[in-house]
């Protein structure tokens, strides 16, 4: 398994970019091989609790990765924490 635990930017449906923390995953499920997991904002943003497929991760170095948003979950009172679904080749 590989992971990934660092800073990444978000870019939703209409183009805005979110900066935050993420912590990512390959798993091997019956022989599916997949990526994922889950990215706290900086800021919180109604345009990210929409869930929904079409948005991309971008980490360091120019490494960019399709995902889907699956959930998303209050924190704290002014914090969320999104779960993510990888889509395609893994940028870690």
């Amino acid at each position: 398994m590989t992971t990934y635990s660092g800073p990444a930017r978000l870019t939703l449906a209409s183009g805005t970019q979110v900066s935050g923390m993420a912590s990512l995953s390959t798993n091997q499920r019956g022989g599916v091989a997949g990526w994922g997991g889950t990215f706290r904002p900086d800021q919180n943003s109604e345009e990210i609790r929409n869930a929904g497929e079409g948005f991309s991760l971008e980490l360091p170095y120019d490494q960019i990765g399709s995902v889907s948003i699956v959930g998303v979950r209050k924190l704290l009172a002014t914090q969320i924490l999104v779960t993510l679904a990888g889509d395609g080749p893994v940028p870690f």
